[in-house]
Formats: structure tokens, C-alpha cells, sequence
């Protein structure tokens, strides 16, 4: 008798919570709004926390041609080694002579670290692969996958002899299969007899790369970015593209080509942080530009490379007048070449001058490249900030009349600088339009509070000026900057703002995207991995999430405020609306309507939404993100720990309307879709 009192007690309590809910948001879906763009979700890369080699980049060897400053750094050599710089790569010259340590009992040889270890896994084959010759005509060398600190009786685990059988340098291979899983193997190589050989571009790749490509990419970690169903691919950074100096600016003509021929580059990451320092952090470019755009192309993604406009780091180098620092205006002939070579390299026919080399790299159709970015974070100075002037504008203005008049059907993208609102946006955002650019690029890395309060950030931007691309942004806790649940919630909250305004924002993606977890140096990231395995953030599912049930339209999506004369309002955070944030969308391609509401109250909030124009009862299906843990994460060691959850909740129609009721746990993220 009391369990049945109690029943009958909670189903009353629930109806009344129902009836008297006041979160009532209007959806019309009677009339369609802007169109949502294919690139309104995408992804960004940049070579930060080991991002590329070590990371997407398969390559499992570690200054694969000893073309670091310190030429045998990553590998320890013994016996007789002798470092040579009259390779036969002319950008990459250098290699290693393995000679006759003197006694039958010595050895000489190479044993390479890795990245953080080799990583192996077990069953499965690695490709080495080595340019070699033997001054004598005739010698070899031991190739091994080795377990350093093995308690067993012998360090190698795999083993394959090379015969090197010719006096002029030639490219040898062998597969070694490993019999274990392993994160932290390394290559070991011999000299095997007394005849002197030369070893240059000494490389380990797994065979199981994606897409199977000889020179290619880590399988997981691409499947990763393909499943995010990106619409934009922005590429390769970021402050690489400005570098610590000119010098070591992302220049993307010593990405192509032959792989053993692309000069190395120090990364602008590697002395950043002295506190996360890695002295060892070099671009091998064997990820390219050649392979950024085929990267683009496999995931379905529209490429959008970004280029140095002649201006260094600015956070390093803020003095605009310092001789050599930057290039001056009137010297940028070189610069804009190579932007217009790019867009031939990209786009252009076999006949081409750089269009051939994309051939001969081995895809003569072009890449269809619609998009260029001109600068990072660069900006402007005003009379209160040094006074320097329109340091990047006047930059901008001369690479943009150059494109245009070549290429007058490429979209430009200017930026706003590092800032989300100050002096120098406010500085920036308006000369965009007198640009003409067709879209800028604003970075925003904020704390809990300015996610919670900039919900309509974009609700008053002029329509009448260039589109927006969101192209950094991420939640940075207050006191906790890494990848805790409630970060993930709140940018999941923001997003609906982005899709709200689909008519003025056209793109956007988060960053960073990849971090190695024994050599990272920024967090939040959307990917983390060490050597063989790798877990999505909740962040990364929040973004698959808006790109899998992106829609092709907006939706109006309203909720009344309080008190008779309350207007309807979008739902972002606003006076009553009890930490909601929502929008709406129709997918035409399904026929579906799509409804996003995240929950950012430490409270469960009891929503009804109302549906103009549907007619009949109908099941809905959700997918919900919920934890009661704000500073949980996943890991390596739970990859899973945090994951979306599908469920169903239930619309009914009467002659009006169709109205669906839930209640969303405190701190959620859930998305309603249902056919019209």
C-alpha cells in the first residue's frame, strides 16, 4: 500500500513539473531560415604537442636524416659513425658513414629513440626503408626492433638483414613484424661485417597506414578526424605559419616534393615554454602541403591553407620597426608569389608550372581550393599601442589585390587578432570590411564566465559585412585549463549561438586538435594519443555532434521572458531562461527538424518545446552528453569514459501543434531530431 502511495505521489509530482514548467521554447518550423553552410564545422591543425611527427605524421623515426642542428640528436650512435654533408639530397645533405669498429668483438651502429618511444603493436608489420650504399659494392646492416630494458634474454624482439648492393646510393627496404605490443621499442641498427656503408634518411613506418600511402598517416588518428564529418580543414597552424623569425616561417614550397629532399624546419613551439620545454621538436615537412590537401579531400573537407603575409610571431616580436624582424611593405613580391603559386599548385592544370609538380607528386586532378587565409593573429597598432600603424592591414590590402585580380573567385579570409573583443579587435573588425575580405577570423580562448555570458555574441553583428570564421576557440577553466567535462558542456552551450546566426558565421573550428601525452605543451586539445592508442575528449564528441546533425537550414527557435509584456527571445542564458542555451534546425536531405538545448544550471531543468507545423505523434530520437563529475576527463587509461548516449523522447500533436516535454539533467548537452 505504500509503495503504490508513493508510486501514485511521483507520477503526480512529475505531471505538475510538466504543467507548471516554465522553460516553454517556440520552434517554428513552418518557415526556413539562412541556409547553415557545409564548412560550419571543421576541424584545425596545427603542429603544437607534437601534433605531426610523433603524431598524424606515421613516420616512427626521429630526425630520420640527421638534419637536426645537432645532427645525431634523437639517436645514440657507437663505434666507428661519422657524420657527412654530401648526401644525395641537396636540401637535406647529410648521412651517416657506418665503418669497421676494429675487432670482432666491437660493434658499430645506431639506435634511434623515436617519438617518446617507437610505438609497436602486436601481429602487426613496420616498413623500413633506407637510402644506402657500400663504397666497396657490397654490404649490410642489422635491422632490429629492440626492448632496451628487457628482463629477457635478449634485447630485439624483430630482425631483418639489408644487403646494400651497389656503390651509388639506392633506396632499400625491409618489414619487420613484431610478436608484441610495445609504446616505448626502439630501432637499432649494425653494422654487420667489416665493409663500410652510408646510411641516409633512415625510416619506420607502420604498413597499416590510412589509405595504405607508402609516406602516410597514423590510421587512427585519421579515421579520428574523418568521423568528425568536418566541413573545413584549416591547415598547417596557426603561429607556425608566422614562425619565431622569418626564417622559420611555415613555408610551404619546402613541403612538396620528393619527401627526402624537404629541409626541416624548427617548430615556433619548441622554446615557447620553458616550462614545457622540448628542445627536440623539429617539422621533418614530411606531412606537406601535398598531403594537408589530400587529407582534405579524403575526409571530405574544404581546404583551407593559411599563409605568412610577411610578418613574424607578434607575440614574440612586438616591435614592428626592428630591423630585419619583418618584411617591409614595399618587399613582399616573394611572399605574394608565393600565395599565387599555391593557389596554381592547387587548382592549376598539368601545364601549369606548379600544377605539374602536384601531378608528378602523383594527383593531376586539381584540389579545388575556394579558400585562403592571409596572416594568423596578426594585427594592427593604434596611437595608445605604439603607434605603428596598420602593420598587417596595409600587408593584407597588397596580397588581396594581387589574388583577387588573378583569382578573383578565391575567398579571401583576413583575421581579427588574438582577441575576442579590446582595442585591437575593435581596430581590426571594421577594417575587414573596408577590406572587402570575405570572411575574417576570430580566436577566443575564455574562462567559464565569458562562455556563459556571450551566448548572443553574434546576434548583432553587421549582416552587411564579411562572414565570420570562428577559427580558434575553446573553454580555458578558471585555475583548471585541460579537458574537464564542463568545458565541453559550456562550448557545446556556445555553438548554438554559431548555428543561431548560420547567416553571418559560415565557419568555425576549435583548437588545438592533437596532443601527444608525453609531449604536449597546450591543453584543452580535441585528440589526445601516445604511441599506440588514442581517446576523443568530450570536447571532439560536442563537435561531432553539431557536424552530424548539422542541418541545412536554421530555424526560428524563441522562448518568452517573463511578465506579460516579455518578448520572445533566443535561448542563451538570458534573465529566466535558467541556464539554457538552444537552437533549431531543418535537414532537408531527411526531412528532419533538429532541435540542440544545452543545460548549463547545476540544476535539472524541465523543457517543453513547441512544434508549428507538425502534425501526428511521433518518437524522437536524442543523443545526450551527461556526468555529475564538472573536472572528470577521459584518458587513456578510460577512452570511453565520457561518451554520448542515444535515447528516444516523445512528441505528440494536437490541431495546433506538436509539443515535446523532457527534463535535462544539470550540466547537459542533448539533441532532439524527428521527421516533420
Amino acid at each position: 500500500m505504500k509503495k503504490r502511495f508513493l508510486a501514485t505521489t511521483m507520477l503526480t509530482m512529475a505531471v505538475v513539473l510538466f504543467t507548471v514548467a516554465q522553460n516553454v521554447m517556440n520552434v517554428n518550423t513552418k518557415k526556413l531560415g539562412a541556409p547553415i553552410q557545409s564548412t560550419m564545422y571543421g576541424i584545425f591543425f596545427e603542429d603544437i604537442n607534437y601534433a605531426a611527427d610523433g603524431g598524424l605524421y606515421a613516420e616512427l623515426v626521429k630526425n630520420r636524416s640527421f638534419e637536426f642542428p645537432q645532427a645525431l640528436m634523437g639517436w645514440q650512435a657507437f663505434g666507428c659513425v661519422e657524420v657527412m654533408d654530401d648526401g644525395p639530397f641537396e636540401r637535406c645533405p647529410h648521412y651517416v658513414v657506418l665503418s669497421d669498429p676494429g675487432h670482432n668483438d666491437r660493434r658499430s651502429g645506431l639506435v634511434n629513440e623515436g617519438f617518446f618511444g617507437i610505438g609497436v603493436e602486436k601481429g602487426k608489420q613496420y616498413r623500413f626503408s633506407v637510402w644506402a650504399k657500400a663504397p666497396k659494392g657490397k654490404g649490410a646492416i642489422r635491422v632490429q626492433l629492440i626492448d632496451e630494458s628487457s628482463m629477457g634474454e635478449r634485447q630485439e624482439f624483430a630482425e631483418q638483414t639489408v644487403e646494400i648492393s651497389s656503390a651509388k646510393w639506392q633506396k632499400y627496404t625491409a618489414t619487420l613484424k613484431s610478436p608484441l605490443t610495445m609504446k616505448k621499442a626502439k630501432l637499432r641498427i649494425f653494422l654487420k661485417g667489416t665493409s663500410t656503408v652510408a646510411l641516409e634518411h633512415i625510416s619506420l613506418f607502420p604498413a597499416d597506414t590510412y589509405k595504405n600511402r607508402e609516406n602516410g598517416l597514423r590510421r587512427d588518428l585519421a579515421q579520428a578526424l574523418e568521423d568528425l564529418h568536418p566541413g573545413i580543414f584549416r591547415f598547417p597552424g596557426g603561429c607556425i605559419v608566422e614562425g619565431t623569425d622569418l626564417e622559420t616561417r611555415y613555408q610551404w614550397k619546402n613541403s612538396i616534393g620528393q619527401v627526402e629532399n624537404r629541409p626541416i624546419n624548427q617548430n615556433r613551439w619548441e622554446h615557447t615554454f620553458d616550462f614545457r620545454y622540448f628542445p627536440d621538436y623539429y617539422q621533418s615537412y614530411g606531412l606537406g602541403f601535398f598531403e594537408f590537401f589530400q587529407l582534405s579531400e579524403d575526409i571530405g573537407a574544404e581546404p583551407l591553407p593559411v599563409i605568412s603575409c610577411g610578418l613574424s610571431c607578434q607575440f614574440q616580436n612586438p616591435d614592428p620597426t626592428k630591423p630585419g624582424v619583418h618584411v617591409a611593405v614595399d618587399d613582399l613580391e616573394s611572399y605574394i608569389q608565393d600565395a599565387l603559386d599555391l593557389v596554381e599548385f592547387a587548382n592549376g592544370d598539368v601545364t601549369t608550372k606548379w600544377g605539374k609538380v602536384r601531378a608528378d607528386m602523383g594527383h593531376p586532378a586539381p584540389f579545388n581550393l575556394k579558400y585562403l587565409g592571409v596572416g594568423n593573429e596578426q594585427w594592427d597598432y593604434d596611437e595608445a599601442h605604439g603607434g605603428f600603424g596598420p602593420v598587417f592591414t596595409e600587408r593584407l590590402k597588397k596580397f588581396s589585390d594581387a589574388l583577387r585580380a588573378k583569382y578573383p573567385k578565391l575567398k579571401l579570409i583576413g583575421t581579427t587578432g588574438p582577441n575576442s573583443e579590446g582595442w585591437d579587435f575593435d581596430l581590426l573588425q571594421p577594417r575587414m570590411k573596408e577590406l572587402k575580405v570575405d570572411l575574417y577570423d576570430e580566436h577566443y580562448y575564455r574562462n567559464e564566465e565569458w562562455f556563459l555570458t556571450h551566448g548572443l555574441r553574434y546576434d548583432t553583428y553587421d549582416r552587411k559585412g564579411p562572414k565570420v570564421f570562428a577559427g580558434e576557440y575553446a573553454c580555458h577553466g578558471k585555475g583548471k585549463k585541460w579537458n574537464h567535462y564542463e568545458a565541453a558542456i559550456l562550448e557545446a552551450a556556445h555553438m548554438t549561438g554559431f548555428e543561431r546566426n548560420a547567416d553571418i558565421v559560415h565557419m568555425t573550428t576549435p583548437a588545438p586538435l592533437f596532443a601527444h601525452v608525453d609531449g604536449w605543451q597546450w591543453r584543452p586539445d580535441q585528440i589526445w594519443y601516445d604511441q599506440t592508442q588514442m581517446f576523443k575528449t568530450v570536447s571532439y564528441y560536442v563537435q561531432q555532434l553539431y557536424a552530424t546533425n548539422k542541418g541545412t537550414n536554421v530555424l526560428s527557435l524563441t522562448m518568452k521572458g517573463e511578465g506579460k509584456k516579455a518578448k520572445a527571445a533566443p535561448v542563451a542564458n538570458q534573465p529566466g531562461q535558467n541556464g539554457l542555451f538552444a537552437s533549431a534546425a531543418y535537414d532537408a536531405n531527411a526531412n528532419e527538424v533538429i532541435v540542440k538545448v544545452a543545460n548549463t544550471s547545476k540544476q535539472p531543468q524541465p523543457i517543453q518545446l513547441n512544434f508549428s507545423d507538425v502534425k501526428g505523434d511521433r518518437t524522437a530520437k536524442t543523443l545526450t552528453l551527461s556526468h555529475n563529475g564538472m573536472d572528470d576527463e577521459n584518458s587513456i587509461q578510460k577512452p570511453e569514459f565520457i561518451t554520448p548516449k542515444q535515447g528516444t523522447a516523445q512528441v505528440t500533436a494536437d490541431k495546433k501543434q506538436a509539443v515535446l516535454k523532457d527534463e535535462l539533467p544539470a550540466m547537459s548537452f542533448r539533441i532532439y531530431r524527428f521527421k516533420k
